[in-house]
């Protein structure tokens, strides 16, 4: 395996000029499908591409027609975020789009300047020397480019060295705001799908007689999706070396791709159903991998986007773009001791992160600076996450306590045990239920899992009817929450149906030692059976991860090798 790591190399965006803005969708969808130009029903393709997320597929049909999208979801919030500076959001805006070339380079140079002004130096570097913008800059006006370089070893940062002219800060962001909005509109959501149910309407109109044909559009999608079911049976294995076994795993969002951590810092993406690495990823095509400097112990996916959280056992947290392998930002003292869970918060701009140092952390995404520290547990903090309205943190210990803190304050406003014949079994995971955000399941080092609400009562129990029941190690749930999957010491794979409370389907995982498990989400366009993954060695037809060496129970050993 070819050890070499992606670091920080920026994300490269597309630099080709940008054809005329869609054309308007509107009014008599009928009249509107016979004289439409085929160009508008690429974008209209390609705006369902956009809203479901597979931007890979909007690529390629960028490049191979020549047809570009520029659309946002508000011109207003886009604007603000350029005059603000938050350039995460507005380069994952600019993801898909196709800009002038002028335009790119104003962008990524203004980029540049406020990560050096902030002492980035080393993404500052990066995105400077490996984007194409920037690249295209050395090319045409070198002494521009040059200036830009120099700034890199300047012990300090000077605005009037920097803005020349007597420009600012201010006035740059307000330039390229200005420059980007004549290259962007916003549509209408979900055209296409509105179109073929307008068509299809008045199909049975004219022909009466002719059975319907279901058009299933994202306002009924959910209502229309079938029921969730558990796995009946192995779906693929993946193997790793005694040296290289997984310690975290991840789906992608969009159900695509696998992500597994490594002891050995690894961070792979791998195509689930070969069971191989994923080549279509030009990076792990040409044998790099993103990386950690230590054993990689937690991933976390933010929802909607490629981006990915990994925590390492030596306290470093490090934010990716799958799609590039781009390493987007570093927090190098996050914890001072192993990160055993990360998380995003609802608006993509700041990360909870959980540590064996017994702490929760707040780090914003934008500065790489660390907000705030949660301090009330009194051993190791297994998992932590932001409740949905973001007002509230709940975290879960090895001190056999649930922990609700409030998020402006930091104090601490409820702690609760579980429901165990031991209350002060270590807490291995909290998980907040997607059809009930007071609601959370909280799995300990028992035979029972409990949920339980924002009060500390118990609502529902779910325990192993089996004649020799072995504590659960690890859990999560189906996409709705339909089924509680637990994972217990002796390997085998629980399946409580929500609902009824009932156990329906037990399973035997093939490698001794699990430690996690998680649940593949569904792909949009499609209905695939429901898989899951249990962390150490990826899947067979549920997919599931286990460790090669058995370690001792999770997150209980005071020694950081014991996640070695």
């Amino acid at each position: 395996m070819n050890t070499c790591c992606r670091g920080s190399s920026a994300h490269r965006h597309s630099v080709r000029r940008a054809h005329p803005s869609l054309s308007p969708v509107c009014g008599d969808y009928i009249s509107m499908a016979t004289e439409m130009e085929p160009s508008d029903v690429i974008r209209l393709i390609m705006q369902y591409l956009k809203e479901n997320n597979l931007y890979r597929t909007l690529t390629t049909l960028q490049e191979e027609t020549t047809v570009s999208l520029n659309t946002v979801e508000s011109i207003d919030s886009f604007i603000a975020d350029v005059k603000s500076g938050h350039w995460d959001s507005v380069l994952l805006a600019i993801k898909s789009l196709k800009l002038p070339d002028n335009t790119l380079i104003d962008l990524y140079e203004q980029v540049v300047m406020e990560l050096i002004e902030m002492r980035e130096v080393g993404a500052a570097r990066s995105l400077l020397r490996q984007t194409d913008p920037m690249i295209m800059l050395k090319q045409t006006q070198p002494e521009r480019y040059i200036h830009l370089d120099k700034m890199l070893t300047c012990t300090c940062f000077d605005p009037r060295e920097a803005y020349r002219q007597g420009s600012s800060k201010e006035n740059r962001r307000q330039a390229i705001a200005e420059a980007l909005v004549r290259e962007v509109s916003v549509v209408p959501p979900s055209r296409l799908m509105a179109l073929l149910v307008q068509v299809g309407s008045m199909r049975i109109q004219q022909y009466p007689d002719e059975p319907p044909t279901d058009i299933e559009t994202s306002g009924n999608q959910d209502t229309e999706m079938e029921k969730e079911s558990f796995p009946t049976q192995l779906y693929r294995h993946i193997k790793f070396g005694r040296r290289s076994h997984v310690e975290c795993a991840s789906f992608s969002p969009d159900g695509k791709y696998l992500i597994t951590g490594s002891v050995d810092g690894f961070i792979e993406v791998w195509n689930f159903k070969t069971g191989k690495i994923s080549k279509d990823l030009k990076y792990q095509a040409h044998d790099s991998f993103m990386m950690m400097d230590d054993a990689v112990l937690c991933m976390c996916f933010c929802k909607d986007t490629d981006l990915l959280a990994t925590g390492a056992q030596n306290g470093k947290i490090k934010v990716w773009r799958i799609q590039s392998g781009s390493c987007l930002r570093r927090f190098e003292h996050a914890h001072n001791k192993g990160v055993t869970c990360v998380s995003f918060s609802k608006d993509h701009t700041q990360i909870l992160s959980a540590s064996f140092n017994q702490t929760i952390r707040i780090h914003e995404l934008r500065s790489g600076k660390t907000l705030k520290e949660l301090k009330s547990h009194s051993s190791f903090v297994n998992d932590a996450f932001f409740t949905p309205d973001g007002f509230h943190i709940v975290g879960a210990s090895s001190d056999g306590t649930v922990k609700i803190w409030n998020t402006t304050s930091c104090q601490c406003i409820h702690t609760f045990t579980s429901v165990s014949r031991t209350p002060d079994e270590p807490v291995n995971s909290v998980i907040p239920l997607p059809q009930n955000p007071e609601h959370f399941v909280i799995c300990n080092h028992s035979d029972t899992v409990v949920i339980m609400n924002m009060s500390g009562q118990a609502v529902k129990t779910f325990s192993s009817d089996r004649q020799q029941r072995a504590h659960f190690v690890c859990c999560t749930l189906s996409p709705r929450g339909e089924w509680i999957y637990c994972v217990g010491e002796d390997s085998v794979l629980h399946c409580f149906d929500y609902t009824t409370g009932k156990l329906q389907k037990t399973l035997t995982v093939s490698c001794p030692g699990p430690r996690e498990v998680c649940h593949r989400h569904r792909s949009p366009p499609t209905r695939e059976s429901d898989r899951h993954v249990q962390r150490g060695r990826p899947p067979e037809a549920v997919e599931t991860l286990s460790c090669s060496p058995p370690p001792p129970p999770p997150r209980r050993s005071p020694e950081p090798d014991a996640w070695l």
